[in-house]
């Protein structure tokens, strides 16, 4: 992959009008490991499998609340999401120090994309080499934005990140208009069942390294009765993996492999 003189920092196009930097920052992205998110009307949903990086070590998290209204899902360098997630929790809170009120989830997006797009205009910085997928809630309804290391956001529908995600994605698009009507356990196990595509032949979703984050409304009816963003791990988790355990195993026969771990 190396470019010789065009990938040696970040604010050098190519002759092909590519900055190979973000390219690289988008590689460590495809080697984290996966997160889905998808929402309906009234819950987003964010899932991961985490990874631990030796056997004596504990699991790495993968979600994280951000605000009561909205949360993130990280695929990539852990450190990087660190800085941003601070970033974005230090935002929410001074809009409600502010305004008394929750940050619009397209505001703070666009906030998050304008750093990641600075780093591409100043020499001696680096992308963000982390991908994220935030869910929330406001008053349109629930929401789910994807961010890359290029500072581009897109809100979607549903959407996976991370190694062997493309696998989640075709689950995303066969059963992409049941997401709409589903309820809040019936969206989880919609994104367990596309997390559990993803995994190679010997691995299997289990308590120590499933998350499962979820926001939405208590009462549809009532765009105000927020239910608060939170993290799912441990036996919280156990029955939503059972209701999926018996459903019919993919074939994983020469499945691509995970390769290098960056969650770490």
């Amino acid at each position: 992959m190396f470019r010789n003189n065009y990938d040696n920092d970040s604010v050098t196009f190519s002759p092909q009008g590519r900055i190979f930097q973000v390219e690289y920052a988008a590689e460590a992205v495809k080697q984290g490991s996966v997160v889905v998110g998808l929402t309906s009307k009234t819950h987003a949903v964010l899932v991961a499998i985490k990874r631990n990086a030796e056997e004596l070590s504990s699991y790495q998290k993968k979600l994280f609340a951000v605000d009561e209204h909205v949360g993130l899902a990280i695929a990539g360098l852990t450190s990087d999401a660190r800085v941003l997630s601070n970033f974005m929790k230090q935002q929410c809170l001074s809009q409600r120090l502010t305004y008394d009120r929750a940050m619009p989830l397209d505001t703070l997006v666009s906030l998050i994309g304008d750093k990641a797009q600075l780093n591409t205009q100043h020499y001696g910085k680096r992308p963000y080499g982390v991908g994220l997928l935030v869910a929330g809630v406001d008053e349109t309804g629930p929401h789910l934005f994807e961010f890359q290391p290029s500072g581009m956001t897109h809100e979607m529908l549903a959407c996976a990140i991370g190694a062997r995600s493309q696998m989640a994605r075709t689950y995303l698009e066969k059963n992409l208009d049941k997401f709409d009507a589903c309820g809040r356990d019936e969206l989880i196990r919609h994104g367990l069942r596309a997390l559990k595509d993803t995994l190679v032949q010997d691995r299997e979703l289990t308590v120590e390294n499933t998350s499962v984050g979820v926001v939405g409304f208590r009462d549809p009816a009532n765009k105000k009765a927020v239910e608060a963003f939170k993290v799912h791990d441990g036996a919280d988790v156990k029955d939503w993996i059972n209701s999926v355990a018996d459903d019919t195993e993919p074939s994983r026969e020469g499945a691509e492999g995970e390769g290098m771990q960056v969650d770490e």
